[in-house]
Parts: structure tokens; sequence; C-alpha cells
């Protein structure tokens, strides 16, 4: 039988336990028509040359725990994993390791230049997968799949034609947001907005007509003044009322633009009078478009003033600025330049600022009526409000509704080389021609008259969330006949069961899903969507390297100097102080300086974390007390294998007088009954931190530090009977525990489980195939619950009285406790070994005095302990003076009504508790010291 080392570690166990459950294909996913349920769950597909970051171990963890629970329940079970193609992040990589080498794409050419692509996905591809593998988790790698595979790719071209044919992608001139730099469109996920030092200008717009009158415009953005086409002002400002239908000249351009009215206008910001440039600003577009103004764009793709720039033609958009401000002072137009905060839009690839610009673009038209009269946006609202799919926690469904209730048409081309190629050809005379390949554009063409060999495939390329949108069915090989055709796939696992994201990406890509797999397939994507919140580090900062709190979950699991820690501060740390104790404490753990938790501890603090809300705080200490709750587990087993050699054990066939349990080992058996009801609850409502808790508090609390105290005293009796069943009692629930926390601790689970398994009889290869534990309320015993829940609070109360006549813990005390006989000789060996007793008396009286005493239930408890009640009375005086500074304390804090209205509620909670708290023990001591000058 396989023995236990003498200490987790974690290293040592990993890679055995992945490659052996890889191997023997465990992950796969199950087809069997016998079982009644289906478990499925979509690996939101991460960047294919990615690397795995703090947010993907989080996100991966909750999902891998739901993938091995259902597993382990017996249902038919998929997690469908994936890497995304990364349109814009990968073309970058390989076009700056080209200009190292003074190379452009153009140069290259578009073919080659995709050679050069497919090179680096092969040579960079698998890292994130082999991280994900490190992480433990188990999807169907058998099943991997990447967007621009052959079949997700015939996949996306099915469907664009379908959308096309269907009169719901449409090609438009329309404003969109531009990198100018990247020569590309951009959705809004790849835009940053932060906050930054501007300016704004005041420039005078003289009146037509009247130029004694000028209207001033401010403006961040002079040089787009060039493209205006109005100003505004608010219909119910009094100012501008009778100027509303008259023009202004427009400066430098010398232009009439009119003057017009929209509830647009804020008539507190500024002068009032708002600028209107339709080209160059989406606010602006929109009130083009009510007004039916003309959109003139003054810029080039590349952020150059173009031909309806006048004499700005062909300067870069930012030396245009600075030309135009210097001319506007020189004709005495420039009223007045402020220091200004604003909001900056720039592109997370380049740091370029992002320009509005009318370009001509693929949509998706998102709320166009389709046959049923309804728009696919509207039936994606419908089948959330209908209870169809269902948010957890449900207040995501509203950021989901308010998207799709104002919802824009979709954006999908993008400027690039690397991703899909709209299937879309352009004839002689320009018209367009959508097919599935250049076979079907021809015979279109024929048909239309069309000379077939002049085709010209358009050169952009899908939005990378476009194949995303359909990753829910194109990733279970789904094809335009289905459901004609036979998928059992598909039939298992489409709707999935649960989709777990971040609520940053509900707009871009859950509510896409959404749209396109209802639209396509005619079924929901999902049933559940479960949102979390963002990693951020311990003080709530985003992780950042600039900030240097970036942590890396692979370092976390293998090792990370303290050194770098403390010096980057990535316990979000403050305080100098504070980071210098923690690395006190800490280099007693790892005295080489390498702080390696070990997957399991991380994955357990991912889980713990996972509360409801937009913000995850990872703080290193939890991760290090997960270790330490790996460490307890391990000693805990070595302990109970300890006492538990050979093979009389309880296991074997029971007879009369076989076995004899006692009431601690019912209730162990009831809690734990109570503890797997509740777990179960918590992973039906994605509650991961209170299943974590749960798992944590059973383990820790109750079968450590109780039950293996316990069992101590009953493995000392001459009561073979007893001694079976507490064995037996030791290693069931450890071998259930085992099952308990695999789902969240995989490794150390299987690990001990090998050995454990075969102590209770238990035949198979791995944990991760067995039946998870569920409650069996008929073991429940109240009886025993309270049986116990009476000796702890007896254990808790000598302990409590040796504080209060400040006696060591270490040192033994006789116990006078008055009582019935018969029922404390049931008790008496356990409150001797658990509250270190030299021996427990009954007694009628205590014929001491001046001695505390604890009452718990029908029970009197005293220490006969011998005190000099002069150094008694000192030392209670001397705590009663502490306490009532504390009290003074708490009540100064609680009657202050600016801390009351101020302090968060769970700091105010606190203090109210450390009140009651002081209150409590100044009354017990004063007790104590009347006693004494009695």
């Amino acid at each position: 039988m396989q023995e236990l080392e003498k200490s987790f570690n974690p290293s040592s166990i990993e890679s055995k336990w992945y490659a052996f459950w890889e191997e023997k294909g465990y992950y796969q996913c199950g087809l069997d028509d016998e079982k009644e349920e289906n478990f499925s769950i979509l690996l939101p597909p991460p960047n294919v040359t990615g690397t795995l970051h703090m947010g993907h171990g989080f996100n991966q963890t909750l999902m891998d725990s739901l993938t091995r629970y259902h597993r382990m329940m017996g249902h038919n079970t998929l997690w469908q994993p994936g890497t995304d193609h990364a349109g814009i992040a990968t073309q970058i990589v390989v076009e700056r390791q080209l200009e190292q080498k003074g190379i452009s794409r153009y140069d290259l050419g578009r073919e080659k230049f995709l050679e050069k692509v497919w090179d680096w996905k092969e040579e960079s591809g698998g890292k994130i997968t082999k991280q994900m593998r490190r992480l433990g988790t188990s999807p169907d790698w058998s099943r991997e799949r990447f967007t621009m595979d052959d079949g997700l790719s015939k996949s996306v071209g099915e469907v664009f034609v379908k959308l096309y044919r269907d009169g719901l992608i449409y090609r438009g001139k329309r404003l969109v947001n531009w990198d100018v730099k990247l020569k590309t469109a951009v959705s809004d996920l790849e835009v940053v907005q932060e906050e930054e030092n501007g300016y704004l200008w005041h420039i005078a717009y003289p009146v037509s007509g009247n130029e004694e009158i000028q209207l001033v415009v401010a403006t961040t953005r002079p040089e787009t003044m060039l493209g205006d086409v109005a100003v505004m002002v608010h219909p119910d400002d009094d100012r501008y009322k009778k100027l509303i239908g008259k023009h202004v000249m427009l400066p430098i351009m010398n232009r009439e633009i009119p003057i017009i009215a929209d509830e647009y206008v804020d008539m507190e910001f500024g002068t009032g009078v708002v600028k209107v440039t339709p080209a160059h600003d989406f606010n602006d577009n929109e009130v083009g478009k009510r007004h039916s103004l003309e959109s003139i764009n003054i810029m080039t793709l590349d952020g150059f003033i173009n031909d309806n720039g006048g004499e700005f033609k062909g300067l870069e958009r930012f030396d245009a600025r600075k030309s135009i401000v210097e001319k506007l002072e020189s004709i005495g137009l420039l009223v007045k330049v402020e220091d200004y905060r604003l909001k900056i839009p720039r592109g997370d690839r380049t740091n370029t600022i992002i320009e509005p610009l009318l370009t001509d673009q693929w949509f998706v038209a998102m709320s166009k009526p389709i046959g049923n009269g309804k728009s696919i946006a509207s039936e994606a609202l419908e089948l959330v409000k209908s209870g169809d799919i269902k948010f957890y926690p449900d207040n995501w469904a509203n950021t989901y509704n308010q998207w799709l209730e104002n919802i824009q048409d979709w954006c999908i081309s993008r400027q690039l080389w690397w991703g899909h190629q709209i299937p879309a050809w352009y004839a002689e005379n320009e018209e367009i021609i959508v097919a599935h390949d250049i076979d079907e554009a021809k015979k279109i063409a024929l048909q239309k008259g069309l000379n077939p060999e002049n085709l010209k495939q358009d050169e952009d390329v899908l939005d990378t969330w476009f194949s995303s949108a359909l990753w829910p069915f194109s990733t279970l090989d789904w094809t335009p006949d289905y459901p004609n055709q036979s998928n059992p796939v598909l039939d298992k696992f489409l709707p999935s069961s649960v989709l777990v994201t971040g609520f940053d990406i509900i707009f871009f890509w859950v509510a896409r899903m959404v749209m396109m797999t209802n639209y396509v397939t005619g079924k929901i994507p999902f049933k559940h969507v479960y949102v979390h919140g963002l990693i951020r580090d311990s003080e709530g900062q985003k992780m950042s390297k600039s900030k240097g709190n970036v942590l890396d979950p692979i370092d976390l699991i293998d090792g990370i100097s303290l050194d770098d820690l403390i010096k980057k501060r990535t316990y979000g740390l403050m305080n100098p102080k504070q980071a210098e104790s923690i690395s006190k404490k800490t280099k007693k753990e790892f005295p080489d300086g390498i702080m390696a938790y070990g997957t399991d501890a991380l994955r357990f603090t991912f889980a713990s974390l996972a509360s409801p809300g937009r913000d995850i705080k990872f703080d290193l200490n939890r991760c290090e007390g997960y270790r330490n709750f790996c460490n307890k587990i391990w000693n805990a087993t070595r302990f109970v294998l300890m006492n538990c050699e050979g093979d009389d054990n309880g296991f074997e066939k029971c007879k009369d007088g076989y076995m004899d349990f006692s009431q601690a080992d019912r209730w162990i058996v009831s809690v734990f009954q109570k503890t797997l009801k509740n777990i179960e609850n918590h992973f039906a409502s994605y509650r991961f931190d209170l299943a974590a808790q749960e798992m944590y508090q059973f383990i820790w609390d109750e079968y450590c530090d109780w039950y293996l105290e316990l069992a101590k005293v009953q493995l000392n009796t001459p009561n073979d009977a007893s001694i079976r069943a507490t064995k037996r009692t030791l290693l069931g629930i450890l071998e259930s525990v085992l099952r308990m926390i695999h789902p969240v601790m995989p490794f150390i689970s299987e690990e001990i489980w090998q050995t454990i398994s075969k102590k209770v009889g238990i035949s198979g290869q791995t944990i991760m195939l067995q039946s998870y534990p569920l409650a069996r309320e008929k073991k429940i015993d109240l009886d025993a619950e309270d049986w116990i829940k009476s000796i702890k609070n007896m254990v808790e109360d000598c302990r409590k009285l040796r504080g209060e006549m400040n006696v060591s813990p270490a040192e033994k005390v006789p116990l006078f406790i008055i009582g019935d006989k018969d029922e404390v000789a049931k008790f008496d060996s356990y409150l001797i070994a658990l509250a270190k007793l030299e021996s427990v008396q009954v007694v009628e009286q205590f014929e001491k005095k001046d001695a505390p005493v604890a009452l718990v239930g029908k029970y009197k408890l005293m220490l006969n302990i011998e005190i000099d009640p002069e150094e008694e009375k000192l030392r209670l005086e001397k705590e009663i003076n502490r306490i009532q500074t504390e009290l003074n304390k708490a009540e100064a804090k609680l009657n202050n009504q600016s801390f009351i209205e101020r302090a968060p509620q769970a700091v105010v909670d606190q203090e109210k508790d450390r009140l009651n708290k002081f209150t409590e023990e100044l009354d017990k001591f004063i007790g104590q010291l009347d006693r004494l000058k009695l």
C-alpha cells in the first residue's frame, strides 16, 4: 500500500496525476444516452499566443470545479476548450517582429505575411493550454478548437452568408472607432478611456450678418472644427432662443453653418453652445441624423488632414491642432484656453488616441425586424426576461438589458490581414457578391452577366468577436443542415449549462452569443450566466506592470522570490513595516526565500474569493493560509493512517457487537451531512466562496480540531467495538471529505485517496470518477449534536476559566463539577483530554467562594486552584481598568454622530460588537472582584 510522505509537497504529485488523468482519457465528454443529465461549459477562448494571468486562473478554477463536480455527480460532462486567433493582438506581435528586421507586412504581401503569422501561432500557440494543465483543469482536450480551424472557419462563412442573404448584414459608411496607427476599426472593448490633462479652447463663432454678436464654443478638439456643420443650443435656453435658425460664420473656413436647437445640449456646461461635427464625434453624429446635417470628414485613415481641411491639408492631426489654435489667436477668435481634465480614448494595443471616423464598413443590423417582426436584439432580450437564460447574480441582467435596449448596429469588419477574410467579392461595377467561396461567387457573377474573372475579394477580415459569437455551436461541429443531420454532441450540449465570465464582456461576447446562437440554431447558447468580478490586488488596485503588483499564477504554484514580492509590493501593502513582518513570518515557512503554494492552495484561494461583486481582492495571506490548510489535511491523514494500521478498521462484514458508535462518531457524521447539503446548494447557486467556506470549516474546525481529539480518547479505551467504530468513522469521513474537496483541490485529494480508498475497500483507478458525496438525512443525529455541543462549551469554558485565573494552558488542574454523576462519567474522559485537566470530580457544592464559576446547561464548573487573594485582587483591578478604557473608546465612537453617518456599516457593527464584548467582560471581572472582597 502506498504510504504518504512525511510532509505535503505539491510539486511531486501534480505532474504525476495530471499526466495520469489525461493519458487515461478521463476528461473526454460523456455521450451516454442512459444518463439523464448533461452538463457542459464553454471555455471563454483565450488568445492563442497569450499567457495565463490571474483572471484566467480565477475563471478557470471555477469552471473546472463545476466540471469535476458534475462529472462526479454522474452526468454526461463536457468542458469545451479552445483558443481565439485574436486578430489585432496577434497581427501586432508579428508586425513588430518584422519591424525589428526592417520589414513591413506590405513588403511581404498578404499571403507571405499570413504564413509568418501561422508560423508564430505554431511556435507560441500552445503555451496557455500548457499553463491551463498546470492549474489542474480538465477540459476535453481531444475536442480543442481554434477559431481559425477549418471547421470553425466554415461555420463563420456559413453564418455570414446567411445573415447577408437574410438582410441582416450590410455594407455602409458609418462612424467607428478608428486606430490611425493600425489603420483599422476597433471595438469599444479595445478602447481604453482614461482621464488625462488637457485643454478647453473657447472659440468665437461670429453670427452671420451681425459680427458684433459672437457665440463662444468650448471644445477639447479644435482641429475638428474644420468639419463643423452647425452649432447647437438648448431649445429652452433664453440666452440664445432668438438666434435659433440663424447662421454663424465658421472661423478660418469662412463657411456659413446654422444655429440649431437640440435637447442634447447641457445649458450649464461652458457657454451652453456646442459645435456639431457629425463625421468626428459619436454624439454629434446622432445629432446630425436628427437634423439631416451633412457629415464632412476632414481626416485621412492615417490621421492627417485631407482635402476638406483647406490650408491645413497634409498636416498630422495634432500638428493641425497647433496651427489652427495659432490661426484663431491671430485673427482674434480664440477667447481663452483653460486647463481641463478629460477622458481620452486610446487603443489598448497601440496607445494611440482613437479617432471617430466615417469609413466604409460591414455591419450587422441589430434592431432590424426579422421574419417574426422582432429583431435579433429584441429576441435576445426576451430570452432573459422569460427566464430561459438566467444571470447569477441576477442584477447583471440589468446590465445586459440596458445595452440591448440601446444597441447600435455592430461593425464587424477590420482592416487587418489576420482573421476570417470577409466572403464578399466586388465585380467591375463595384457590385457586391457574397458567397461561401470563390467558385460560388463566380457562378453568381455569371448569372448576373458579370465577368467572373474580374472578381476581387474584400480585403477586410471579420471582427474577432464575430467568430467568438458563434463559439457555443461552432465548437460542437455545427453544420447548416442541423438538426436534420445527426449530431449527438450538439443534441446533448447545446445549450450549455452555464457560462462563467467576467462582467466586462457581457456586451461584447455574452449578448452576441445569445443573438447569434438563437438566430442561427433556434436554441439558446447557455442556460445560466455566472458573472464574476475582476481580480485586483489586496488593496483593490488594478494589477498592472507599472504598479508592480502583477502576480503570475504559475509563479505562485511553482515558487516566487519573497524579496521580489516585498520589493514589488505585490501584497498590496502600503506600509513597509507590514511587508517586513510578513517577510519574517513567511521565511519560516519558506526558508530558501522562495514561496511555492502549489495548485490546490491557489485554486482554493480563488474559490474562496468568488463572492458576488465587481472586484475580487487577491490576498497572498489567504493563499498562504490555504497552503496551511493543505498541510492540515495531509497531517490529519497521516494521523488517521497511523491509528488505523492493519485491516481491523470496521469495514469488514458487520455482526452484532462488532462496532459501538459513540455520540462523537454520530455527531461528526451528522454535521457532515449538513455540510454536504449546504455545498450542494452552493454549487447549484454558483456560490463557490460559500462552498469553500463549508469545506474549510468542516475539515479544520470540526474534523481536525474536534473529532480527531475526541477520537484519540476513544482509541485509548479497552473497548474493541468502540475502537473499531472510531476507526471506521475516521477513515469513512476522511474518504468522503476527499471526494468533497476534489472539484476544488484535485491533486491532494487524488494523492491521499489512492491510499485511503484501499483502507475502506473502494475500488477504482481515480477519485475523479467516484461519486460525489451527497447528504443522507437519516444520518442526521440532533441528540449527538447537542451532546457534543455541551462538551465543546465545557471545554471552552474551562479554557476561559484558565484565562480568568491566569493559569497556563499547559498546566493540568483539577475540575470540580456540579451535576449528575452518572452523566458526567459519560464525558469526563473527553473533558480531561481536551481541556487538559488533572481530574474531574463531581461535588454537591463549591466550597470556595472566591473562584470563578462557569455555567454550561445544567452543569456548573470550577477549577480547583489555590490563589493568593491579594494578588488576584490586583490582577482583576488592572484588568477592569484596561477593559473600562476600551469600553470608553467604543462608547465615544458610537456616540459620535459623524462616525455613525460616515463609517461603513460593517465598521459600525464591529464597534457595537466590541462594546457588547467589553461590557460582558467588565461585568464578569467586577463579579469576581466582589466575591474576593466578601
